[in-house]
């Protein structure tokens, strides 16, 4: 069932992503660096984030300042991160869900709630993360990325735009899919007309059987990261989170030898705007430096760090602020969407554990129909 007033929050939510450059002229004054709080020394951290999602120092500038240790594992699906929790927390202090799975782990009791005295740079959370429907307060959770799924492609190869997945399923060549079961499958609901978010057994199977009547030219399902079968030519569009392909265009343009062109489209037929938060599961062994580390990530030059790595949208408004993205990200319609394009952005959101259990058996047709 659609909720008109999450897609309201859609709407309200963008217009800060969407705010108006600030002027880049001048080099903005060097911050003063994040401060540990004292009494962490030897002790240690585990994370369990997604792969390829953090800045490539930013957890040894965390250890260096705190005098402790990380263990980072990584995980590549919500659902291999919950079906991980629901079997009882390994040992994990700092977790990274989805926006809809905040929302089921809430409901089932797998996550902590946060002490916010403990998070003084929660403060440069931009006001319009703040409060999400997915979890009142920012009680349980704080934005750490946002950004959409889309369609990576070589326009070298392809020899015109791509900006629809219309045009993805109608390609002569070779595509990728994304291994995202609720993304993917919405794509297929939205194509019959029906909300992303359908609760209808009925409806998600005929989501199913568009999928696999449209899937004569996918050669892979890719967890999250395309740019090598692009780059490598084994595809040539590719469904996944935007930031994974701006990577490849950046380095592409630093290569001369690189005669290729890259880009990323928003499809025309709409599509899904998510956002990912850290969170402090239930059974974490360290509570208190798991507290710390999300200040860490808050301080507004270690947010901006990260965001201007992993090219996906900052929810540190100081860093926005400050002028701390790169101005080739902040003016990148892709990556902070005009208000045309908001309109066609929708949210994935929980549905009753009969009905994800019918999602699930929908995708796990459709990867045994592929071969997967």
């Amino acid at each position: 069932m659609r909720h008109p007033f999450r897609w309201l929050v859609i709407v309200v939510l963008l217009a800060a992503f969407t705010a108006p450059a600030l002027a880049q002229d001048a080099t903005p004054e060097p911050l003063a660096p994040w401060v540990c709080p004292p009494g962490f020394e030897g002790q240690n951290l585990n994370v369990f984030n997604w792969s390829i999602y953090i800045a490539e120092d930013t957890v040894a500038n965390f250890e260096a300042a705190c005098g402790i240790k990380v263990t980072y594992d990584v995980y590549f699906t919500n659902e291999e991160l919950v079906t991980k929790l629901r079997q009882g927390n390994p040992g994990y202090d700092i977790i990274v869900p989805s926006d809809y799975m905040v929302a089921i782990m809430i409901e089932e009791g797998l996550l902590e709630t946060l002490d916010k005295s403990l998070i003084p740079n929660f403060a440069n959370l931009s006001p319009d993360l703040t409060d999400p429907w997915y979890d009142a307060d920012n009680a349980h959770t704080v934005p750490y990325q946002w950004g959409t799924v889309g369609l990576a492609y070589n326009k070298t190869a392809t020899g015109r735009e791509i900006t629809s997945y219309k045009d993805m399923f109608e390609y002569d060549g070779n595509v990728a899919w994304l291994e995202d079961l609720r993304s993917m499958l919405a794509i297929g609901l939205v194509q019959l007309g029906y909300s992303p978010n359908s609760t209808n057994p009925d409806e998600i199977n005929a989501a199913k059987d568009l999928l696999i009547a449209n899937s004569g030219n996918v050669q892979a399902i890719v967890m999250g990261n395309s740019k090598e079968l692009l780059a490598r030519g084994e595809v040539d569009i590719a469904v996944d989170y935007n930031g994974n392909v701006f990577g490849l265009i950046a380095e592409c343009a630093a290569d001369p030898n690189c005669a290729t062109e890259y880009a990323y489209s928003i499809p025309s037929e709409g599509t899904g705007l998510w956002t990912d938060n850290l969170a402090i599961p239930v059974g974490a062994q360290n509570i208190p430096l798991a507290h710390a580390f999300i200040d860490y990530i808050f301080h507004p030059q270690v947010g901006a760090d990260i965001s201007n790595f992993v090219v996906y949208g900052t929810p540190n408004q100081q860093a926005l602020d400050l002028g701390l993205i790169l101005p080739q990200y902040l003016n990148n319609p892709a990556l902070y969407p005009p208000p045309e394009v908001r309109a066609r952005l929708y949210q994935i959101e929980p549905v009753a554990p009969d009905v994800e259990s019918v999602y699930n058996d929908a995708w796990d047709e459709i990867k045994v129909r592929f071969g997967g």
